[in-house]
């Protein structure tokens, strides 16, 4: 995409129909077209325009950059050259690849077709070259400069800038026919050109006159005249099938083995098997085994069919401009760059930190990257052991890793397993920063270095060297680059200090932390107060950064082997300026802004910088961009996976974590394999025919508390991805797949959510621009509604006018559907018009609103007319190599199907076993070598079939009813799974174990699955993982689409949670086959009005319910049955909408808010029951008969969300009759509903009677972290601690606060003499020690009286023994279900938070974590360990 203005001045393309595979061209304008001091254009390749024509797919009519001083189709229309856009130019690269390059024509309208003209008929050299020698001085130096003679064959201005402005030579330029033999010179140049070689046999001549006459002249020929060399030679060249075009090939050096992504565009290559005596190959093309390079054994004499000075592209082997000037210079022998050898050690088992339970910054990202690096270690057949106490993880699946451990990810216990299981090497890359933090710790302390674990890949040397900011910006300044200004601090003097210094504002942020935690923006020395304070209680470091707010951000992903091979996987633009963390913003890739030399700087930036630090695997950089300038600064390295790692592997196809692993144990990027392709190295950057878009997620409106601005430190707990060819088909499509209330880029979102989630809390429009909030792009489409200009929000929000004009161009094309208002006036408008704004990314349900009238007219209005989407592939290199990929995505910009139904494609060799890894089977790769000779360009693949959009005449007759699934049966069954979406506050990385599992044992039974899914989190959506993978929305319309399409038996919807349950009623009634449970049950189980019915109908007792309409029937309800009451909607995720209510005040208000009135199902009051046990059954149901189950119970009341809750499995206190009716209840219901698969049935047992509380979850596995213990108070410190409870502060004595409302504070009064006992000096507020004072606590030993030491009334008082650390362990529950009040305990509970303190809130956990903590007290004390270590493997022996 960048690097359209430098690629239609080479004159390389002269001649030539340029087809630019990336969707979106024009981005960014055209710079002017002058000339510099020595009158050579100053930002172009050439002095004119020299394709015939330009072909894209999307032309951005909107360009923004501070160059620009033209849009591209005015610069076209000025030279008079044809553009046109609207094109499938992936199809047409498709076409090329397979038949090979071919004649081709632009007709416009209904203009007759030109004769067709074979331009590789004419000399295009002579069309190209210069008519007259000209002479290039550089600056005046010290000494007389070398000539070159460099003769122009169609040379790019870029080579005259390396010679005269970077070696400053002299550089006299001839034409291609000149005589140069007779001439006096220092060196020799053959420059690039267009055609076939042949037709400069005139060059060829007299280039061989020099050969022979003047032998010790050095020769360096670039492109074509790589080729003119090697006919001077003696070589012969050949006319390749296709070519090799783009600015990503991988070129092996033989002379050291390193890799080198290159740019060329060239359809003729030297046959380097005729190589004449003294002759050697230089370089080979690592993807098809061409030659791309040749040099003489003895001689000065070498060329490259590539373009070391790549203008566009990388620059990586312009040290070969210096090679040939040493040999100018007379220096002995060339550069060449040599890697040091280690002998391999070898390794047999490794240890693989996990990243522990889910939090803010820190998700199922991880679950995939340390799935990927297991899987390597499997195809190596080294021992795997994970420690990870997440139990709803893929990883820790049985058949994965050979031993698990659920226990915390801390020094302590990490050294407990190295000490039993004495493990070879450590992979600490893979868990996150709570790994790295762990590893680094266990580096400082010398575990590693006593037990001899091996550090795999990046050393931690190098990881403290990017996580520590003096050390970081101090290696960063050494290399010629800039941070921003910055400083460290360790005290909170020596941070006002710094902060003073750089001026403020400023931006505060803790070393080593995790997703911004502790970090924001002070813009005075109050601020700076309250973040210094927050970030010293996670970090004994604190970071002091100047401000860059508004400056565009950017972020690099970065790749380099132990061979110092180097390359850049994916570059990806924030949509979001800076001043929001990368993991708030919207991202887009690959980068839509950026021109060709931003985009090649700060990559080639990149891999210097992953150099000097010394990374082996992966890393990410992340860069700040002045939108007005070039400058730049670097923000940070991350040197390990992150969540922007998974992010960039599924944008790209690119699977980072799997390929660093195979770094980490010695493999290098060369030899490993690219099994998209399937024929190409792994050692190569994807190419992007499409446009990606990542939107996060937030639940900030079920804190009314939190604030809902959006910032440094991350708040989101989820986020999507969407592909698409064209930027707004993306956008649209992210703003539907994060949140299923939205249709897209309109206003209505904003307007259902803003009470809850807005950042102006009276609905200021300009306000919710100008401060980021979860709302902002539904408050931009707002915005233009309301009239604001593009120009406007540019400047409220500082968002790029490009991102902000396409838009606007969706804004538009709303405007104009709504004008039709009809389905008639929609038809009327024909089926060009519907096609366009399907291209643009609206849904049905979308374009129904706008014209009045339903989703389902809308959708058989499109099948009436053929509009459907195309299936294309993600196979990293845009079509140019035939792919084998299984990865797919729907698109309205194209014309014809990359595959065929699964059920009807061949298998592959490579997809008949069973867990096909990313690059390989799960055997030992042998190791790849570089390919052979491809004379015979890729063989033909089979075709596949054409869209149904584009069959036929359109025609405006009324549509037929809607078709989904055909009659034809497939040849092969296949299933689709549907994943869980966006994780979310209830729905998180359990979903994706449960589709993750369900695929393969669909494909373990011998059928085919695919997935749909869009979560760049998951592992689900790893393509190994499943025979498709779709990278979709889960909307009806979507998951219609691809059944329509594939033709499976059935569709899954019970394993990803409510985002998929919620969509069965609806599948089912479009006649789409649903397995396991029926979509009537599902629905009966979901409705809480039915589930409730049907309750009473069996008899099972529950708490009394109603169903209403009407609030009077409500209230009246709640007065009968009396106060507290629970109100419940259906089709719910999380608890989301569902409250307890206190009061008729309260039931008012709630009743009111939009989550409650905008409910599509019955909304259901019933009693809510206070103090009773909650337990939790969950089985398998086969035809409604129960399979399997298991029974669990909560450490806290009912009342706390399951999802909320400490389970303890098996249950611990449940009498025999209770644990008999439970079994009872959940037969009978699984029975009701004729369940076929996974259900969970919550209960709740009060005193010896027990009843049904909650509807029927199809797989509501709420379980977060889980450890193994042999009772349950082991397995319970070890949860607390594992889920980030800061109990480690606590085992030995200290202070303890007790903040009780009144219910509690009767039953802790007889755990104080365990308390006492232990140590622990007991603090309380002020009426908690009354109450205490007056039941008169005493000792265990002696009877004597407990002192109970009241703090000072005032919350501040209690605050201060908070932050002082008088005390360690805040036991404080709230007193209010009210969760927007600022209470006394709220404050209490917020800076125990904050200062680091061990918080506990419920007082069942409290007494549970007493009793825990005396039981470990005791057997210390009796000189035993409290703690037992044992394997997954080893509790399943055991049991």
């Amino acid at each position: 995409m960048m690097g359209y203005p430098e690629s239609l001045t080479d004159p390389s393309f002269a001649g030539q129909i340029l087809v630019l595979t990336y969707p979106l061209v024009g981005n960014y304008g055209v710079p002017p077209e002058e000339e510099d001091e020595k009158g050579m254009p100053r930002y172009l390749e050439g002095r004119k325009i020299y394709p015939v024509a330009v072909v894209v797919s999307e032309y951005s009519f909107v360009a923004s950059h501070y160059a620009a001083v033209k849009s591209l189709s005015q610069w076209l229309e000025e030279h008079k050259v044809p553009g046109i856009f609207g094109v499938d130019t992936r199809a047409i690269t498709k076409r090329l690849r397979e038949e090979g390059s071919a004649l081709g024509a632009v007709v416009v309208g209904s203009d007759p077709a030109p004769e067709w003209e074979n331009p590789n008929l004419r000399n295009l050299v002579a069309e190209v070259s210069v008519s007259s020698p000209q002479m290039y001085e550089p600056d005046a130096g010290d000494a007389e400069p070398p000539l070159i003679v460099a003769v122009d064959c169609g040379m790019k201005f870029n080579i005259v800038r390396y010679f005269v402005y970077y070696l400053r030579v002299r550089l006299r330029v001839v034409p291609w026919d000149y005589d140069f033999s007779k001439d006096e010179f220092d060196g020799l140049f053959i420059s690039n050109g267009p055609g076939d070689p042949e037709k400069c046999e005139a060059t060829v001549q007299c280039l061989r006159r020099v050969m022979q006459e003047r032998p010790q002249v050095p020769i360096f020929g670039i492109c074509l005249g790589h080729q003119l060399l090697a006919l001077a030679a003696g070589c012969k060249t050949y006319k390749m099938k296709f070519g090799n075009r783009g600015v990503n090939q991988p070129c092996v050096d033989l002379r050291t083995g390193r890799c080198y992504i290159t740019s060329q565009n060239h359809g003729f290559a030297v046959d380097d098997t005729q190589l004449p005596p003294g002759w050697e190959p230089l370089f080979v093309n690592a993807n098809d085994g061409s030659n791309e390079g040749i040099g003489h054994k003895e001689k000065p004499w070498l060329s490259v069919q590539f373009h070391p000075e790549a203008c566009c592209g990388p620059v990586d082997t312009a040290f070969l401009f210096d090679e040939f000037f040493k040999v100018l210079r007379g220096a002995s022998g060339r550069s060449l760059t040599t890697v040091s050898y280690k002998h391999p050690q070898a390794i047999s088992k490794v240890l693989v930190l996990g990243s522990g339970g889910l939090t803010i910054g820190q998700a199922g990202e991880f679950d995939y990257s340390g799935s990927q690096a297991i899987k390597a270690l499997r195809e190596q057949k080294v021992q795997s052991v994970l420690i990870n106490p997440n139990i709803a993880t893929v990883q820790t699946s049985r058949g994965l890793a050979d031993q698990i451990f659920f226990v915390p990810v801390t020094p302590e216990f990490v050294t407990k397993v190295i000490e039993k299981v004495r493990p070879d090497g450590l992979f600490a890359a893979f868990g996150g920063q709570t790994a790295l933090n762990c590893a680094v710790q266990l580096h400082r302390s010398g575990v590693l270095q006593k037990y001899g674990v091996r550090v795999l890949g990046t050393q931690i040397e190098s990881i403290v060297a990017t996580e520590d900011r003096e050390i970081f910006k101090a290696g960063v300044e050494s290399i010629g680059e800039q941070c921003a200004k910055s400083a460290c601090a360790n005290t909170m003097e020596e941070a006002r200090q710094v902060a003073k210094e750089i001026g403020f504002p400023v931006l505060v942020r803790a070393a080593f932390a995790l997703g911004g935690l502790g970090s924001g923006f002070a813009s005075n020395e109050e601020d700076l107060d309250v973040l210094l304070t927050r970030a010293f209680a996670t970090s004994s470091q604190v970071i002091i950064d100047e401000c860059l707010k508004g400056w565009k951000e950017l972020e690099y992903e970065v790749v380099r082997d132990a061979k110092d091979n180097c390359l850049v996987v994916c570059n990806m633009e924030n949509l979001d300026p800076m001043g929001v963390h990368t993991g708030e913003s919207i991202v887009v890739a690959p980068s839509q802004t950026l021109n060709n030399f931003e985009y090649h700087h700060l990559r080639a930036v990149a891999i210097k910088v992953i150099r000097h630090f010394g990374i082996v695997g992966e890393a990410n950089i992340q860069y700040a961009l002045d939108p007005h300038s070039s400058q730049y600064r670097i923000v940070e390295v991350n040197a390990r996976l992150s969540r922007s790692s998974a992010l960039a592997s599924k944008a790209t196809g690119y699977p980072l974590a799997y390929v660093a692993a195979k770094l980490a144990l010695g493999h290098d990027l060369v030899s490993l394999r690219n099994m998209v392709t399937r024929s190409t190295t792994a050692c190569f950057e994807p190419s992007l025919d499409y446009c990606v878009v990542k939107m996060p997620r937030w639940d900030i409106d079920k804190f009314p508390t939190v604030e809902r601005t959006l910032g440094t430190q991350m708040k989101s707990v989820g986020e999507v991805m969407s592909i698409a060819r064209s930027f707004p088909e993306a956008m649209q499509k992210a703003l539907r797949m994060v949140n299923e209330g939205s249709v897209g880029f309109d206003e209505s979102w904003y307007l259902r959510a803003r009470a809850g989630a807005a950042v102006s809390k009276d609905g200021n429009i300009e306000e919710e621009l100008q401060k980021p909030g979860p709302l902002r792009m539904w408050a931009i489409a707002h915005a233009f509604q309301q009239g604001f200009t593009v120009e406007t929000v540019h400047a409220l929000t500082r968002i790029d006018r490009w991102f902000l004009g396409k838009l606007f161009s969706v804004h538009q094309a709303r405007k104009r559907m709504e004008s039709l208002g009809s389905l008639e006036k929609l038809t009327e408008a024909g089926p060009e018009f519907l096609r366009r704004m399907k291209q643009l990314g609206f849904c049905d349900r979308q374009i129904g609103k706008a014209i009045k009238d339903s989703d389902l007219a809308v959708m058989q209005l499109r099948a009436g007319w053929h509009i459907r989407p195309c299936v294309k592939q993600v196979d990293t290199l845009a079509a140019e190599f035939p792919a084998q990929t299984n990865y797919l995505y729907l698109t309205y910009v194209g014309e014809e199907n990359d595959v065929v139904p699964l059920g009807n494609e061949q298998l592959a060799a490579h997809k008949a076993a069973l867990y096909d890894t990313a690059f390989g089977s799960r055997l030992e790769e042998s190791g790849f070598q570089l390919p052979d000779k491809m004379h015979a360009r890729a063989s033909p693949c089979q075709k596949a079939n054409a869209s149904p959009m584009w069959k036929g005449k359109a025609s405006k007759q009324e549509p037929p009813p809607l078709e989904l699934v055909p009659s034809q049966k497939p040849e092969v069954p296949a299933y689709i799974v549907l994943g869980s979406g966006c994780y979310r506050i209830g729905a998180s990385v359990e979903f994706d174990w449960s589709a993750v599992s369900a695929v393969r044992t669909i494909r373990q039974t011998g059928h085919r699955a695919l997935v749909i899914n869009c979560n760049p989190e998951t592992v689900s959506t790893d393509y190994d993982e499943s025979d498709r993978l779709y990278f979709e929305e889960l909307t009806l319309e979507t998951v219609a689409e691809i059944v329509r399409f594939e033709q499976p038996e059935g569709t899954v919807v019970s394993v990803g949670g409510q985002t998929p349950n919620n969509l069965a009623p609806k599948l089912d009634q479009l006649g789409i086959r649903i397995l396991g449970t029926a979509a009537a049950n599902i629905d009966r189980a979901e409705d809480r009005s039915k589930f409730s019915a049907m309750c009473d109908e069996l008899g099972i007792d529950q708490p009394e319910w109603s169903q209403f309409v009407r609030l009077e029937e409500a209230t009246d309800f709640a007065r009968l049955v009396g106060y507290p009451v629970l109100v419940r909607p259906s089709y719910v995720l999380s608890g989301a909408a569902m409250r307890v209510i206190d009061d008729e005040q309260q039931l008012k208000g709630f009743l009111g808010t939009a989550a409650v009135v905008e409910q599509e199902f019955p909304v259901v009051i019933s009693k809510y029951v206070q103090g009773a046990r909650e337990i939790e059954f969950d089985g398998i149901g086969r035809n409604g008969q129960v399979i399997n189950y298991a029974i669990s119970e909560h450490v806290e009341d009912a009342g706390t969300h399951s999802g909320d809750a400490t389970l303890l499995l098996p249950a611990q206190r449940l009498h025999l009759e209770t644990h008999r009716r439970v079994m009872h209840i959940a037969s009978q219901l699984c029975k009701a509903l004729n369940i076929s698969g996974p259900f969970n049935v919550q209960f709740m047992a009060l005193e010896d009677s027990c009843f049904s509380m909650r509807s029927v979850k199809v797989i509501e596995c709420n379980v977060r972290v889980a450890c193994f213990g042999h009772n349950a108070h082991e397995a319970f410190l070890k949860s607390l601690i594992a889920s980030g409870v800061q109990i480690s502060k606590i085992f030995e004595p200290c202070g303890v606060l007790l903040a009780l409302n009144p219910k509690d504070k009767a039953a802790v009064a007889k755990y104080l003499p365990l308390l006492d006992e232990m140590g622990f000096k007991i603090f309380a507020t002020h009426g908690t020690a009354s109450f205490l004072e007056a039941s008169k606590p005493q000792r265990n030993a002696n009877n004597s009286a407990i002192c109970v030491t009241p703090l000072a009334k005032s919350a501040d008082g209690v605050v201060s023994a908070i932050t002082e650390k008088t005390v360690k362990l805040v036991i404080c529950t709230p007193s209010s279900r009210d969760s927007a009040g600022q209470t006394p305990g709220y404050k209490i509970r917020r800076k125990a938070l904050e200062t680091g303190a061990c918080l506990i809130v419920n007082m069942q956990q409290a007494l549970m974590l007493i009793d825990a903590l005396y039981e470990k007290f005791t057997l210390e004390r009796q000189g035993k360990d409290f703690w037992t270590l044992d394997s997954w493997q080893e509790c399943h022996r055991i049991g």
